[in-house]
């Protein structure tokens, strides 16, 4: 029986990270954190009954306590709460589920502390990764990535660590509006961009993937990840989504992860690994799906994996501008108060306008974020 801690546990991987304790039945909850979802985590509590709960807001916080009073789970709030559960001697992997930058803090005590890190929380790495990896290193703790595309690279390489990568193939689907030139993309509605053609995710992330944003925060992860050139890896778009991602070698050699697009298999990859477990679902039928294609992204009528590459390649603060810029921009998007392509277009005038840090520290990089959003928010003021 493992011990995991879920941050995250309302979100779209929390809730299927714990479908997966569930039917698994070797997995035990010590701890879950939510930020404001109390009905939600209510249900988790009195089904996995973890000791500890944490919720991002006071309000949130006092309001569970008198839901749960009759239980006996002790309710934590904010920050020290995270690093709390984060750091819990019996924890043995903690899940990184939680959307945003507060996700640095947490993953950085639970490395310190030795905990195996099950990572989804792309903005941790790509805007600390310089902090992270190293971090890891020295504490010998493992981080297995949770992404549908990490994780697909990450089984590519068992076996073949020490061969020297040529290339990392990231596919992407191409999201809902693939195809379609600016003109079309102007009058597009959240609405529109929330229906993904392959996977149910997120608001947040399924938005991202429209616009291409989402391609670029994981190629800068794969970069921290997988220690590799940013000129190695490279983004193909393959609108069918059963490779998840590849490694092609020295040699030539190119091997990749197939499967249904089910987030459930890279986050049971990742709980049990080494080990496979069984899991359910729905299997690759090469008959039925009789061919797979694959395309160039278009960056011209999506910047938004372009600007991720000049980013990464700025390094220092720049992703930061970039992960922040993109963050209220597609809050503004979802609430439409500005278009489609103005989102790539906050991500370009934000990173123009910041003066970059070149090995920033936790704080800096939090500065950096409330900068971005100070200058985002001077726009429409």
């Amino acid at each position: 029986m493992k011990n995991i801690v879920v941050l995250g546990s309302t979100g779209s991987i929390g809730t299927q990270t714990l479908e997966i304790v569930r039917e698994t039945k070797e997995l035990n909850v010590l701890a879950l954190a939510a930020g404001n979802n109390v009905e939600l985590i209510e249900r988790q509590i009195r089904e996995f009954h973890p000791g500890k709960v944490v919720m991002w807001s006071e309000e949130a916080a006092q309001e569970l306590k008198l839901r749960v009073a009759d239980l006996s789970v002790e309710v934590l709030q904010g920050m020290d709460g995270l690093i709390e559960i984060s750091t819990l001697p019996q924890a043995q992997i903690i899940v990184t589920a939680i959307v945003g930058m507060i996700g640095i803090r947490p993953t950085i005590a639970a490395i310190e502390a030795g905990k195996t890190i099950a990572l989804a929380n792309k903005e941790t790495l790509v805007t600390a990764g310089h902090i992270i990896m190293p971090l890891a290193e020295s504490k010998n703790v493992s981080i297995l990535p949770v992404d549908s595309e990490h994780s697909a690279i990450f089984q590519s390489l068992q076996g073949n660590e020490k061969n020297r990568i040529s290339k990392i193939w990231l596919t992407a689907s191409g999201g809902p509006f693939r195809g379609m030139k600016k003109e079309q993309l102007t009058n597009m509605k959240p609405s529109d961009a929330l229906k993904h053609p392959n996977w149910a995710m997120g608001k947040k992330i399924t938005i991202d993937s429209s616009t291409l944003v989402n391609k670029g925060l994981e190629v800068m992860e794969a970069k921290w990840l997988f220690g590799t050139d940013l000129d190695r890896i490279e983004v193909l778009v393959h609108p069918q989504s059963i490779i998840h991602s590849a490694v092609e070698y020295e040699d030539g050699a190119i091997m990749a992860q197939l499967g249904m697009p089910d987030m459930k298999l890279p986050i049971q990859y990742a709980l049990f690994y080494p080990e496979r477990k069984p899991l359910g679902g729905k299997r690759v039928n090469f008959f039925e799906l009789g061919r797979m294609t694959f395309e160039k992204p278009d960056t011209d009528n999506f910047p938004g994996l372009r600007l991720a590459y000049e980013a990464a390649k700025v390094g220092g603060s720049m992703p930061t501008v970039y992960n922040a810029a993109n963050e209220l921009a597609v809050q503004y998007f979802l609430k439409e108060q500005i278009s489609f392509l103005e989102i790539a277009e906050l991500i370009e005038s934000s990173m123009q306008e910041h003066r970059v840090i070149a090995n920033p520290n936790v704080d800096e990089i939090l500065f950096a974020e409330a900068q971005t959003y100070e200058y985002i928010k001077s726009r429409f003021n």
